[in-house]
């Protein structure tokens, strides 16, 4: 008989003594449960115990928590969020080394709770951080417990960054700025700064000035993978709080300090894998850099500017240097002019006379203008491998001049030349090419030839899956491949997924495994060690009878995402959550996808326990693929045969039957 609604059973554990096996009567007062736990054990004073997890988790168990308490859970009897606070405050300021040490390690580790948090940034206990960075001289593992344990109490939003005094954050700036310290005190003061950066113009500005480019510079180009990430985070915060101007100022400085060749050398191509987090840094980063051409792009030129009619003069002298001075005299001028505006037309400028005018519309504005003097100055042999836009200008602007050539173009065909190279720029970058000499020796070798084969291969392809016995049988195959796509689905859920425990904070290591059981009928979960990549249904002490699924929850509809709805890294969580609602009590079983994929994968699969149609986009996305293999499996034989839309006509009858067999005459 299974228990009341509001009851779970659980065990409870103390050092030294039998575990305690009781039924959490949810509605009774958490007070009145801990009252009754410490009576079994003889235990006085109640009111000085709180329960936690015992696996590990140093959450305590609140009022607010104690609903997320499952079935066969088991917990441990441990001193309260205040006895423990006041206890850490007093051992943080003791004079013995060793009991202030192993202090400050239990409160970086406690911090994380933030009902833990709460009562000890109550006690002052922010200040007593304070005075052991600010008049301490240790760099070791001390100083590592103290700064993890402020950035584990500033998480909680308790306290405003702007608070901090001058003193503290130049010391962290100091450990940042250090050769010789550890490479963990590095990381976190540079976390430290990267959250203090966004939160006022102040900060920004003392940050900005106390660590230079040159010092992130150098810690990017350190083989250490999570300091050079925490290094890219807080460039990349300083970049994003900047005005337009200082963001110029600071771009202008990297590129001379060659960034790109750091990042290409010691980022992409080292021996440690770019992960997903210095992946979006670097893909912010290239943001950062093209939105300075912005504001040049939205800037008309203005014809009373001399800089920048001198600049446009200089486009037509550049490229007719060679040409013979033009001769002097009483007509000189207007012969002048004209000898200008025929040199300014074959540069394919539509105003001749005013050449300026053609730049007046943007965009593209005064890059289009910064462009062309670029290319006009820096020919292909002799590139400066910083100015990344500009390049790939020249790339593109001595393409769109061969494939002009290739289609033998005149000036009435310029915008079907620009649409083809267009075309050979995107179809290029599709391919993902990793370097600029990639980029340019791939959009060469697809010529206007090839351009031509793959239209005509791409409208056949469209012409035979628009024909009406096509599409017929497309609607034919689309049954068998969905029942395919769900046994895919199906054994996906059998293999089983490793996901991240649910949490309110940013950063959490523990993990769980679920997966289904091979009769589809049971899915059995647990939690597993870091490493863990496949445990075994026999492993996984939790389960669910699919029959007791009731339901399939996404995004907000999620208990576990109801109050994460702004900020982007809770956007980023809403696209990956979703719950299973189980059994007769409604509980939930809340995840959070690792990837996009694999929410895809995995809401497709319980959707097919129960008995629902499979909603993801993946589910598009693979029919389409299997529907095209498949179609052009069956039509190999009619390659090159235009197939009708409507079934030919019946012949008339012949004029007579004299040609049918006569069984008479067979009988005689």
């Amino acid at each position: 008989m299974p228990p009341p609604k509001d009851v779970v059973k659980i065990a409870i554990q103390m050092v030294g003594a039998i575990p305690q096996l009781i039924e959490l009567q949810q509605s009774k007062p958490l007070a009145s449960v801990l009252k009754d736990v410490c009576d079994a054990w003889s235990l006085p004073n109640a009111e000085r115990y709180a329960l936690q997890y015992a696996d590990g988790r140093q959450t305590y168990i609140t009022e607010s928590n104690r609903r997320d308490i499952k079935n066969g859970s088991i917990l441990r009897l441990t001193t309260s969020p205040d006895q423990e606070a006041q206890r850490l405050y007093t051992g943080i300021q003791s004079k013995n080394v060793d009991v202030k040490t192993d202090s400050l390690k239990k409160l970086a580790g406690l911090s994380q709770d933030v009902t833990f948090a709460q009562e000890f940034i109550s006690r002052n206990g922010l200040k007593q951080i304070y005075s052991i960075v600010e008049e301490g001289n240790d760099t070791g593992e001390m100083l590592a417990h103290t700064l993890k344990a402020f950035t584990e109490l500033m998480e909680h939003d308790f306290v405003s960054w702007e608070n901090l005094s001058t003193v503290f954050i130049k010391k962290i700036v100091s450990y940042v700025n250090m050769n010789a310290v550890d490479a963990s005190i590095q990381q976190l003061s540079l976390s430290i700064l990267e959250n203090m950066v966004p939160t006022s113009r102040l900060l920004f500005e003392l940050v900005k000035k106390e660590v230079t480019l040159d010092r992130l510079l150098t810690h990017l180009q350190a083989t250490n993978a999570e300091l050079q990430l925490k290094a890219m985070a807080l460039l990349i915060a300083l970049l994003l709080s900047a005005t337009d101007a200082e963001r110029r100022e600071m771009m202008d400085y990297l590129r001379e300090k060659n960034l790109r060749q750091f990042i290409h050398k010691n980022i992409i191509h080292s021996s440690e894998p770019l992960g997903d987090e210095m992946a979006h840094y670097l893909y912010v980063l290239q943001s950062v850099s093209l939105n300075l051409c912005e504001h040049r792009m939205k800037t008309s030129m203005d014809p009373y500017s001399q800089e920048q009619r001198d600049l446009l003069q200089s486009l037509r002298q550049t490229a007719f240097e060679s040409e013979s001075e033009v001769p002097t005299g009483s007509f000189s001028t207007e012969r002048r002019r004209s000898l200008c505006a025929k040199e300014f037309r074959k540069l394919g400028f539509m105003n001749n006379s005013n050449p300026a005018e053609d730049l007046r519309r943007a965009p593209p504005g005064l890059l289009a203008l910064d462009n062309m003097v670029y290319f006009s100055r820096n020919t292909p042999n002799a590139y400066s491998r910083d100015h990344f836009f500009e390049e790939l200008f020249c790339i593109c602007i001595q393409l769109v001049n061969k494939t002009w050539k290739e289609m033998r173009a005149t000036q009435e065909d310029f915008d079907k030349v620009m649409q083809v190279v267009r075309e050979q720029i995107t179809r290029t970058l599709s391919l993902k090419p990793t370097s600029l000499e990639l980029f340019k020796t791939r959009v060469n070798a697809l010529n206007y030839s090839e351009i031509l084969k793959l239209r005509q291969t791409e409208r056949l392809h469209q012409e035979e899956t628009l024909a009406v016995p096509v599409l017929e049988l497309r609607e034919k195959l689309k049954p068998e491949l969905l029942e395919l796509i769900r046994q895919q689905r199906l054994l996906h859920l059998c293999e089983g997924t490793l996901f991240r425990k649910i949490s309110s904070r940013r950063r959490q290591d523990k993990l769980w495994y679920c997966r289904l059981s091979p009769n589809h009928k049971v899915l059995h979960y647990g939690d597993v060690e870091e490493g863990v990549q496949s445990p075994p249904i026999e492993s996984l002490p939790e389960k669910i009878p699919v029959a007791d699924m009731k339901m399939l929850l996404v995004g907000k509809e999620c208990p576990h995402t109801k109050e994460k709805s702004s900020g982007k890294q809770n956007k980023d969580v809403l696209e990956l959550a979703f719950s299973i609602v189980h059994d007769m009590e409604e509980y939930c079983l809340n995840f959070i996808a690792p990837t996009r994929y694999e929410f895809c994968l995995w809401t497709d699969g319980l959707n097919v326990l129960l008995g629902k149609e499979m909603t993801s986009e993946r589910t598009q996305t693979d029919l389409d693929v299997l529907l095209s293999m498949e179609l052009k499996l069956r039509l190999l034989d009619l390659e090159n045969v235009s197939i009708p839309d409507n079934p030919p006509p019946v012949p008339k009858p012949p004029s007579n039957l004299n040609f049918c067999y006569d069984f008479s005459h067979a009988e005689q």
